[in-house]
């Protein structure tokens, strides 16, 4: 039997999944780690935590299994996106990584955007400048710390730096390269124009990979302390959506998946390059050579349920507490007691401003046609209304762009609530299904190191093999529902439009 490791190096922990061929979970492990916040907006983690966690997990799914390391043909890592990992020459890490969700860079987006274009920002890397991304980061250290900047001699990635201390190799790959705002996305490859504009150096970054290319071999050293074999081959690996895509199977046109986590994410797969000129969804290389990802983000979607339940569901709380049963149990039950539309309520879920469709940091939440009539069991609903509504959003601007879905995944928190589903089901007016497997992007990126090591020919047939839909958990769109929950869309569509001037106004007293 042939082997496979899907890393998933994310913002919490670590987790290390080996696989059989047939996508099979042999052992697991996991690991966590901090993360610092030493000024306000700030984000920054340790690489040599990541490093530590991968590391230790590794040993432990080996020593776990009890498997012929020689038989564990390749390794794959998935990670969080956009990090800053800057080394010096003798491969050594200069300072903390700043990373995906740090807010410091306003001024340095800026500073790209005026010297770079904004239009043509676009057209290049299929995005404009934001402050999670990789570009601005880089210039922050250079405009704040330059004497780290001047020790800097290789700028990696989170998943690239553990890439690093395994295999002793700078390299990236295209899906994770995507968000760094320095690549040229239609073509592939490093844009010299942003480089030149931008005045960084070309040889800071890494060679960049497609995701299922190898990219190196363990080294001695690190087999020996974890139980790998230096013939265990490393592949380029994913990015977190990249990899869940591949994990779920969404590797094919007329493919996307929906997860519902902190934000929610609408990701659908293209074998055509689209790029939409006003910002709202973000076009990356995916994970299957020569093809692109569009995808939609919503800042707060399972955010807005967490807040709901801490501020104004306390009651579900209190009493799953009581009768020892799952708060989501209850939340259910309440949601299935209210009608469609929740008596004429609506939920705008933009806690804390908004990314996909409408890119407005002052825009926030709002609860309309609130009247004395309405329940808990209405406002609950309206929430998960609320959120659906905005990622069929998401999924609407992905079909303006010519980017359509007949086929939609669940994963991530919402894949394990029916209500959900079934609710995106009839929203999407599309099935919505889930996969047996609940390891997303470990492996997802266990499939990909599958094909480097040639134990498949391409990704789609890796994934034929090792994913296997559940089908007790398929949802079928309910076409009355769909005409039901369209018309309240419509004014759900409106009500941004209608306060957009009073958010800024609001925002600015």
């Amino acid at each position: 039997m042939n082997y496979l490791i899907g890393i998933d190096l994310g913002t919490s922990s670590t987790k290390t999944v080996l696989f059989d061929e047939t996508g099979e979970v042999i052992a697991s492990a996991g690991k966590e780690y901090p993360l610092y916040t030493p000024n306000n907006g700030w984000a920054e983690q340790k690489p040599e935590d990541w490093r530590d966690a991968a590391l230790e997990t590794i040993t432990a799914v080996i020593k776990e299994s009890g498997v012929d390391k020689e038989e564990i043909k390749g390794l794959g890592i998935s990670g969080q996106m956009h990090g800053l990992v800057m080394l010096d020459e003798n491969g050594e890490v200069i300072r903390p990584s700043i990373i995906w969700c740090d807010q410091r860079t306003e001024k340095e987006c800026e500073e790209i955007t005026e010297k770079v274009g904004a239009k043509r920002l676009i057209e290049i890397t299929a995005n404009p400048a934001l402050t999670g991304f990789t570009a601005s980061k880089i210039l922050w250290v250079r405009n704040h710390e330059p004497e780290n900047y001047a020790k800097c001699k290789h700028i990696l990635l989170p998943k690239d730096y553990v890439r690093y201390i395994l295999t002793g190799e700078f390299a990236t790959e295209v899906s994770d390269a995507s968000g760094m705002q320095l690549l040229d996305v239609p073509k592939r490859q490093w844009s010299d124009e942003v480089l030149e504009k931008l005045d960084i150096d070309k040889n800071l970054l890494a060679k960049v990979y497609e995701s299922p290319e190898v990219t190196g071999t363990i080294l001695p050293e690190i087999a020996e302390k974890t139980g790998l074999s230096t013939s265990t081959v490393v592949v380029g690996g994913a990015g977190d959506n990249a990899a869940a895509a591949v994990g779920t199977g969404v590797v094919e046109d007329g493919k996307a998946f929906t997860t519902i986590g902190t934000s929610g994410v609408v990701f659908a797969h293209s074998s055509k390059i689209s790029i939409d000129s006003k910002g709202r969804v973000h076009t990356f290389c995916c994970a299957v050579p020569g093809a692109w990802h569009v995808m939609g983000v919503t800042q707060a979607a399972g955010y807005s349920l967490a807040w709901y339940l801490d501020n104004m569901g306390t009651e579900f709380r209190r009493e799953a507490a009581e009768k020892n049963c799952s708060v989501w149990s209850l939340l259910n039950e309440a949601v299935n007691a209210s009608p469609i539309g929740a008596n004429r309520l609506l939920y705008l879920p933009y806690l804390n401003g908004e990314r996909t469709p409408h890119l407005d940091a002052n825009c926030r939440g709002v609860f309309f046609g609130l009247s004395s009539m309405h329940t808990k069991n209405d406002i609950a609903r309206a929430v998960y209304e609320g959120i659906c509504y905005s990622l069929t959003d998401c999924k609407d601007i992905l079909a303006e762009m010519g980017v359509n879905v007949n086929d939609m995944m669940a994963c991530g928190g919402g894949a394990t609530n029916a209500v959900q589903r079934q609710m995106m089901a009839d929203m999407y007016g599309c099935d919505v299904n889930t996969v047996t497997a609940t390891e997303g992007p470990a492996l997802g990126v266990a499939i990909l190191a599958g094909v480097g090591a040639g134990l498949y020919g391409s990704v789609e047939e890796a994934c034929s093999k090792m994913i296997h839909k559940d089908p007790e958990k398929e949802c079928k769109p309910n076409p009355d529902n769909t005409k039901k929950y369209d018309k309240f869309h419509q004014i759900y569509k409106k009500l941004y439009t209608s306060l957009k001037e009073s958010y800024q106004e609001i925002a600015a007293l």
